[in-house]
């Protein structure tokens, strides 16, 4: 018996792994981190992750036996795009009291819709900040298992605030409904610890606080802080120790300079940042993140949708404040991320509209797209991972048609698109 299992074991060695490999080719390939356009890329991805990149005067590199081959034609192909502000168990349609009439598990049906929009829409990676129910977990471990198409999601859990703050979930509900437990709210510094441990116990890969009010929450002020200092810097202290960052939901300007204080990793939203925001920020190494596409699409559907008459009039009075400050931020030297509220604000999928917005307001069509890919790869501590076509990287591509440098709204209807070297969107001629 033990000749005929050491005849095996010899055997199983001695026997080559047949790994997949996929070779993808197109006419260009757009660097973001050089800004560069690229001719005759050539790249070889095996097991889902990049082994070879060769552009035209490159040595051929040589194909495997075996290789799928993925020829993109005359496209121009880049890294995977990057949101780092979804929403992927929402649905913009259902604003107000209409969310009341779906159950809970609802929610993670509608996501099954989402995220394999916003992954044809050529974000192979999201960051979900905020969902009820640990809806986002639940996709990205039904993703990562094979059971459902998406993007690869970096998840939160619930997104933490205090009782009667924007991450209340209990706003307009009776108040017999208070005596139910709330797993999104604490009152202290020390309660605000335990929960980033029990996000971290189910799953959460990022924190989210909501230091100020918000536009969606019918009854705060947007720019009224909601965490102390002590409460947010204990939550910091806590996700940095465990290994999470934290993202910090912040529209009024005390509220996003103590949470710079308190040294999140991220600003969401960030609306009326001032001067000392922008320093503390850079002193900090901290990124705003900006959802300023949103304000079109709030303004033209949200009464439509159901949202409350209150939420309509806030964004009224912040949204161009939000966009006049994301320039001046810009100009500042202040570190942007790509971050759209997508799924929970507009339609899951239409996320590269924002692309456009951010060259409206101050940026290249390259920086816009560093938003997307090398600074949101930084921001997210995945920068080996994500965000580059270099080996090493996982072989995430999106391709377009035509110079996305030029015209960066080609990034709105992608041609193709791949995840790990697997073709999983191709648009219809």
């Amino acid at each position: 018996m033990r000749k005929v299992m050491l005849g095996t074991v010899a055997l199983m060695l001695s026997t080559p792994v047949l790994a997949d490999t996929a070779v993808v080719t197109a006419a260009r390939m757009f660097d973001p981190a050089s800004g560069r356009t690229l001719a005759d890329p050539v790249v070889i991805i095996t097991d889902g992750r990049v082994v070879s990149l060769v552009t035209q005067g490159g040595a051929r590199p040589a194909i495997p036996g075996g290789a799928r081959r993925i020829d993109l034609g005359d496209a121009t192909i880049l890294p995977g795009l990057i949101d780092m502000h979804v929403h992927v168990a929402s649905d913009a349609t259902i604003r107000g009291d209409r969310a009341l009439q779906y159950t809970d598990a609802f929610w993670t049906v509608v996501g099954v819709s989402n995220v394999k929009k916003m992954l044809e829409a050529g974000f192979t990676t999201v960051r979900n900040v905020g969902s009820g129910d640990y809806a986002d977990v639940a996709l990205q471990q039904g993703i990562d298992g094979g059971y459902v198409v998406g993007p690869r999601i970096v998840p939160s859990g619930y997104a933490l605030g205090s009782t009667a703050g924007h991450c209340d979930g209990l706003e307009g509900l009776p108040p017999s409904f208070a005596s139910l437990p709330n797993p999104s709210v604490a009152d202290s510094p020390e309660e605000f610890r335990k929960l980033v441990r029990v996000q971290k116990r189910y799953g959460a890969q990022v924190i989210k606080i909501c230091a100020t009010g918000g536009v969606m929450s019918r009854t705060d002020s947007p720019g009224a802080q909601q965490m102390t200092l002590a409460e947010m810097t204990a939550v910091v202290d806590e996700a940095h120790r465990l290994g999470l960052k934290v993202a910090a939901h912040a529209h009024g300007t005390e509220g996003i300079n103590d949470a710079l204080r308190a040294g999140v990793d991220t600003i969401e939203h960030a609306s009326l940042a001032d001067a000392t925001s922008f320093k503390l920020a850079k002193d900090k190494g901290a990124w705003f993140s900006m959802d300023i596409y949103d304000d079109d699409y709030i303004l033209a559907e949200g009464a439509k949708n159901g949202m409350y008459a209150e939420s309509l009039e806030k964004e009224r009075q912040i949204g161009l404040k939000q966009r006049q400050t994301f320039r001046a931020a810009h100009a500042a030297g202040v570190k942007m991320i790509f971050g759209t509220d997508n799924g929970g604000v507009f339609p899951a999928g239409q996320n590269a509209l924002q692309f456009a917005k951010q060259v409206e307001w101050g940026m290249t069509p390259t920086e816009a797209i560093r938003t997307a890919t090398t600074n949101a790869a930084q921001a997210l501590g995945r920068e080996a991972d994500v965000g580059s076509l270099a080996p090493g990287h996982y072989g995430d591509i999106v391709a377009v048609a035509g110079d996305p440098s030029a015209d960066v709204r080609l990034l709105e209807h992608p041609v193709a698109v791949i995840k790990g070297g697997e073709l999983v969107f191709k648009a219809a001629h």
